[in-house]
């Protein structure tokens, strides 16, 4: 298979979709039947048993020489954000198939299951990762429970969409995510491939400033209690912060402002936090350095200010022998196995608590992710087509 087949599966899974305009997959949706049907198609002659599982994870079963050796798992997830690109995490689960594919057949010291998750996005029921956290067994009753914009539960929709038995646990002995990399980094430095060290902690919170609603014209500037402009202030600061924290980003990506006219004073702004780093203790000091100076701008304008976390995700560290085998087989094709760590959330996070994991990224034209322009260049999933393979001889010779 070449890159350019794989480019055109992506395309062909991309027509799959809730909206007749626009790349959308979520969790459960009917066009996740249509595309577990076609990547069965697609797993089974490559010598796969397809199977989906209770979390709705279509799961690609290729044993290995020994009836009880331990397993390699290679995946991604095949959900979207709305109005999406074609490539994010499907195309991982595209060159899975491929990986096996070029085996012809043939078997190795250990099986391979490539995993189509159902969910890493969040964006149905407002949780990610409900795909690979059911496969790790950690889809509690609590996120079952938990209910989406038609009061829809996860178990109901996992009832709806058909699901299977859950998959029997396997001695998995390492897990590989092949996935674009979203970000402008391989592209700036003009490489095709680059070989993940780490998955950045992150921080995501809600700060509200709460001031006093008043008018625009008739009340004096030193009588006032924005809201806004202490919310300006510590937006701004922000920025500065991660500027001077080497390898940090944060980030306000929303701000709502009550009452939202433009000829009254702001009473109250809502405003996003997200933080994130691949070193957990210098996230949570920018995180508290920012939360202080919330604080200390709110009561300098008189203001209250309320912060409410939404999420705290440690860094996930890839497993340092599975990265440096990964390097070596892109090395052996060619390939500069530049280093990086990913600022993206990714399944293998979850999957790092019950197996070691390694990252493959692609390069990402312009940056660009999460978004219709998505694209891949044809030679570089070629590049990665022939490091996954390198990859699986790697391990190969560490078991024989």
């Amino acid at each position: 298979m070449t890159g350019a087949d794989v480019i055109d599966r992506c395309q062909a899974l991309a027509r799959m979709s809730e909206s007749a305009d626009c790349i959308t997959r979520t969790f459960c949706c009917p066009a996740m039947h249509d595309m577990h049907r076609t990547l069965r198609a697609w797993m089974e002659p490559a010598g796969m048993r397809a199977e989906t599982d209770s979390a709705g994870n279509l799961r690609g079963v290729y044993p290995g020489q020994q009836v009880d050796g331990p397993w390699l798992l290679i995946g991604s997830h095949v959900d979207t954000v709305p109005d999406a690109g074609a490539y994010d995490g499907v195309l991982g689960v595209v060159l899975g198939i491929a990986v096996v594919q070029a085996l012809h057949g043939r078997r190795l010291p250990f099986g391979i299951e490539v995993v189509a998750f159902s969910e890493e996005e969040g964006v149905r029921f407002g949780v990610p990762f409900i795909g690979s956290r059911g496969l790790v067994g950690t889809l509690d009753e609590a996120l079952l429970a938990r209910t989406d914009a038609k009061g829809i539960s996860v178990a109901q929709a996992l009832r709806d969409f058909g699901v299977g038995e859950a998959a029997a646990r396997r001695e998995y002995l390492g897990y590989l995510e092949m996935h674009i990399e979203q970000g402008p980094v391989l592209e700036s430095l003009d490489l095709p491939l680059g070989v993940v060290t780490a998955i950045v902690g992150q921080t995501r919170a809600e700060v509200r400033f709460r001031g006093a609603a008043n008018h625009a014209g008739t009340t004096p500037m030193h009588l006032r209690r924005d809201a806004m402009a202490a919310a300006a202030r510590w937006i701004a600061l922000v920025e500065r912060a991660a500027r001077a924290t080497p390898g940090a980003v944060a980030t306000v990506g929303s701000v709502h402002t009550s009452p939202g006219a433009g000829n009254v004073i702001a009473g109250e702004v809502r405003a996003t936090l997200d933080v994130r780093h691949a070193d957990d203790g210098v996230r949570e000091a920018l995180v508290a350095r920012l939360r202080s100076a919330a604080e200390m701008i709110a009561v300098r304008r008189g203001l209250q200010v309320e912060w409410n976390a939404r999420l705290s995700q440690a860094a996930v560290a890839c497993d340092a022998i599975l990265t440096e085998l990964l390097a070596r087989a892109a090395e052996a094709c060619g390939q500069r196995a530049h280093r990086l760590a990913s600022g993206a959330g990714h399944d293998a996070m979850i999957v790092a608590a019950i197996a070691p994991v390694a990252m493959l990224f692609l390069r990402s034209p312009g940056g660009i992710s999460h978004h219709p322009d998505e694209a891949v260049n044809a030679g570089d999933v070629e590049a990665a087509l022939a490091a996954g393979a390198a990859f699986l001889g790697e391990l190969e010779r560490r078991y024989v």
